[in-house]
């Protein structure tokens, strides 16, 4: 079984920061392989002394069901300990937050993808920590999607977001852990950061091969099949086009209440995406867009997940709808993840270049081609903060 950062904390703890005060962010899924969570195994430890928490989007229990719902920082019954939200009035620690504070520890469950706004929650910390000369020490986690598959675009600098603050493909293919050495190199020079290994885990592990217990990082990844497809159809968010949310398959199921299924299943075929099947259906979402509407769509059965691509898959199924129904405007009106001006599809894919290309109908594999590229210019900064083989 894989031990994640938490589980290794007691043992390999660095002495120099014994009886700090400690903040912790921490979330739903901060939790060993017993399922205690990080908040009680880090309270029990006798080798620092929790004095703040703080948590992401959806709070550090879950408590806000779907994205882009703010919450507000609170005292913990439990404790007493100030909780602090970093998904509210601010995205990034406060100097006040950050005044009793000796050393920040993180534990966040990625997802592997670029979108997922823990990462960024993360960066922003780190900076927020470099300004006050405090250590971080980012706790490790296995990338549930693997550590050997990357894909998609870099995000160009006028389109950074809360969805994307620095450069990384879609599907970047590393560990929390891993990200945090990247940034501190590039971005946050001066930072005393620690990163607590995994022990056990390979690059080409999925989340089914580490033994690990899945808990849900936000409340619509309920399972790792949707973070298989997430990489890709989390660009859904910023169409008009349901992605799945309110129903019990986000992400897995897309559609809208003038899409014909089988239609759409039809024209998908051509494409002969690897790894993947397309199965038609209907679904009412019971929130978010179309909620209480009948909607056509599908919902994505992965057959082969090592050949299976999110990203192109997702390109390919909103080509297809663009061409089924020209009539539609498929682009989501901004504010979108504290952005105001600029389109949300366009801060998800990282440029307004492949908005601009399934206009024009440009071909799938043309498309892929300069993503490719991208990706592959990434690959030499990536290799340098690997860890784990």
């Amino acid at each position: 079984m894989v031990s994640s950062g938490i589980d290794r904390f007691e043992k390999i703890f660095p002495e120099r920061v014994y009886g700090s005060k400690a903040g912790i962010l921490i979330h739903p899924a901060s939790v060993n392989k017993k399922l205690s969570h990080t908040k009680e195994v880090l309270l029990k430890s006798r080798k620092i002394k929790i004095k703040a928490f703080f948590g992401p989007q959806h709070g550090i229990f879950g408590n806000t069901q779907d994205n882009m719902i703010e919450w507000e920082g609170f005292l913990d019954k439990e404790t007493g300990i100030p909780v602090f939200s970093l998904y509210g009035k601010t995205r990034k620690p406060t100097s006040q937050m950050l005044d009793d504070i000796d050393i920040f520890i993180i534990d966040l469950q990625d997802i592997g993808a670029r979108y997922y706004t823990f990462t960024w929650t993360m960066a922003l910390c780190m900076e927020a920590c470099e300004k006050k000369g405090i250590p971080v020490i980012v706790l490790d986690r296995v990338n549930p999607i693997g550590g050997h598959l990357t894909e998609g675009p870099l995000i160009q600098a006028e389109f950074t977001s809360f969805v994307g603050l620095h450069p990384l493909p879609v599907r970047h293919g590393m560990t929390i852990g891993e990200i945090a050495l990247y940034f501190r190199d590039k971005f946050y020079q001066r930072l005393d950061l620690t990163v607590i290994p995994l022990k056990g885990w390979r690059r080409f592990f999925w989340f089914d091969n580490t033994g690990l217990p899945w808990v849900m990082p936000s409340p619509n990844m309920p399972t790792l099949e949707t973070a298989e497809v997430y990489p890709g159809m989390c660009l859904f968010e910023g169409t008009t086009i349901s992605e799945g949310r309110g129903t019990t398959r986000p992400f897995e199921i897309f559609g809208a209440p003038f899409i014909e299924p089988e239609k759409l299943v039809r024209r998908l075929k051509d494409f002969k995406l690897k790894g993947v099947f397309f199965r038609p259906l209907y679904f009412t979402p019971t929130f978010n867009k179309f909620s209480g509407e009948l909607c056509g769509g599908a919902q994505i059965h992965i057959t082969d997940r090592e050949k299976f691509k999110p990203f192109k898959t997702a390109v390919a199924i909103i080509l297809t709808i663009k061409e089924l129904y020209p009539h539609v405007d498929l682009w989501r009106k901004p504010p979108y993840e504290y952005e105001f001006e600029k389109l949300p599809f366009d801060i998800l894919s990282g440029s307004d270049k492949l908005r601009k290309d399934i206009e024009k109908g440009i071909k799938l594999k043309e498309m892929e081609q300069w993503w490719e590229s991208e990706n592959e210019s990434f690959e030499k900064t990536r290799k340098l903060y690997l860890i784990y083989d």
